[in-house]
């Protein structure tokens, strides 16, 4: 039989604890409020009002972005704002309409702290202090560094909330702890890459060149390469750097691999690609320093910066991947062309072509928002026979080996030499647009009437028009005819860390 007065000791025990946190929360809000903080009166309302509505993180994010200049200062600045969008979304649509906490009284703050603004919303729990330390978290989950330099800057954000009187506290640490967890949270649903399973070729052997004695380094300076060939030549004293024009890359790279013991290239994609077909064709193995644009070949394989190229060069340590051949090779010639990452007819040839255009006059990515506004309005699909049907479509894609969505859309790759062609259509319709979002959205083993995709070792083309546009690695060639897509399985040899930093 329960005690009669068991029924009131819960909530008498709540009670009791709700007024100790009360008196705590009360008690630091005063302190917090009576203590004199040297330097920090001209600094602190100036720093909480600047993190209003995100302004002071979405600014600091562009500046990771800017100043970081590599794949990883990008993903740390897109998941810094990403895990922030969601804190502020849980703390604005449910948390602050669940705890209708009043705020601070103003009476012992001085003036001279106060925000000339005073917020409006409930006090609990801290909207600025649940976006810094959302933004802050998810910046450090990709870089350490910016991770390090961000971290005092949204705890100066946070402390200014309680320093300004608008907040208790704990609507700092709960806000905080809401931030932090939003951060986990967009991270289950985007893997970093520490997360994800690294690259799985198969082990090959390399000569080990500590300090770069007998590589041979060709640089593409159009790529946008002159901080990686400065860090190639500081890191790798004995290693030979020779930069070309790009008409001369061919030249230049079978040159170096007549005399190399390992041949290196410093440019974006379309310029390891050549690399890549000499290097194959002499049978040496391959150092890529990432230096273009986008560098999805050496992201792909874990290499992210020069020292990480140059730790496996001090090593011997590399690795066998595939290569792709589609046949006829460039403007219809005999020999076959070569791909490292994908090859594609349809809307992304027309979109490369004008790109490639303006991106000289307004910057790449400009020019990349203005070819897709362009391509997206057209209404003409390519038609062609794939296997014997006659079928148009707006885009056909062939990765080398299968790749892996990070999200809704391919972007990683976990096996360089799996032995496949990743074969992704888009259906012709109206609104191409929609389409390929659509298709994008869909995934990537989907199967609708918009998107179709499946893993093949071989894939023959005909009926195609003359002068059809083929993109591969970023460059543009003409095909007409009949086009055989295929692979070199395992064909090249190319230097990686064996453990990814």
């Amino acid at each position: 039989m329960t005690h009669p007065h068991a029924a009131t000791t819960t909530p008498n025990l709540r009670r009791h604890i709700r007024a100790l946190l009360s008196g705590w929360d009360r008690q630091v809000l005063h302190s917090v409020h009576a203590r004199k903080w040297p330097g920090s009166e001209p600094v602190l309302p100036r720093l909480s009002r600047s993190a209003n509505h995100g302004v002071l993180w979405f600014g600091t994010a562009a500046a990771i972005a800017t100043l970081g200049r590599g794949a990883r200062s990008r993903r740390a600045a897109v998941r810094g704002v990403a895990s922030l969008a969601l804190a502020s979304a849980v703390i604005n649509t449910v948390a602050k309409r669940s705890v209708r906490r009043s705020r601070p009284l103003l009476d012992a703050v001085p003036v001279i702290r106060q925000l000339k603004r005073q917020p409006f919303t409930t006090s609990f729990p801290s909207g600025h202090a649940a976006s810094a330390a959302a933004f802050a978290t998810g910046v450090a989950m990709e870089s350490k560094g910016w991770g390090a330099a961000v971290a005092p800057v949204a705890a100066s954000v946070a402390f200014s909330r309680v320093y300004t009187g608008v907040h208790y506290p704990s609507d700092v640490l709960v806000g905080a702890a809401l931030g932090v967890g939003a951060a986990f949270a967009v991270r289950g649903l985007v893997p970093t890459r520490s997360q994800l399973p690294p690259p799985s070729p198969s082990a090959a052997v390399a000569p080990a060149l500590p300090d770069g004695d007998g590589l041979v380094v060709v640089v593409n300076p159009r790529s946008g390469t002159a901080d990686a060939a400065d860090a190639v030549r500081d890191a790798l004293p004995l290693a030979e750097v020779v930069e070309c024009a790009p008409e001369e890359l061919t030249s230049a790279l079978e040159s170096a691999a007549g005399h190399a013991r390992a041949l290196g290239v410093v440019g974006g994609d379309g310029t390891v690609n050549l690399a890549a077909t000499v290097a194959t064709a002499h049978g040496l193995p391959l150092a890529v320093f990432p230096g273009g644009t986008f560098n999805h070949f050496a992201y792909d394989l874990g290499i992210e910066s020069v020292q990480d190229t140059c730790r496996a060069l001090a090593e011997g340590d590399a690795v066998r991947v595939d290569l792709g051949r589609f046949t006829p090779g460039p403007d219809g010639g005999a020999r076959s062309g070569h791909f490292l990452n994908t090859l594609s007819l349809g809307v992304y040839p027309e979109l490369v072509r004008i790109r490639e255009r303006w991106e000289a006059r307004i910057g790449s990515w400009p020019a990349g928002v203005l070819a897709a506004t362009r391509v997206l309005r057209g209404e003409h699909p390519l038609e062609v026979d794939v296997h014997g049907q006659r079928r148009p479509m707006w885009l056909l894609f062939a990765g080398n080996c299968m790749y892996r969505g990070v999200g809704p859309t391919p972007g990683h790759r976990e096996n360089l030499a799996d032995g496949l062609l990743d074969v992704r259509v888009v259906h012709a319709g109206r609104l191409p647009g929609l389409r390929l979002l659509a298709a994008a959205l869909a995934g990537p083993l989907s199967r609708s009437p918009v998107h179709a995709a499946r893993p093949v070792h071989r894939l023959r083309i005909t009926g195609i028009a003359d002068g059809t546009p083929l993109a591969y690695d970023g460059e543009v060639t003409k095909i007409s005819g009949e086009l055989v897509v295929d692979k070199k399985v395992a064909a090249l040899t190319v230097y990686r860390p064996q453990t990814l930093l």
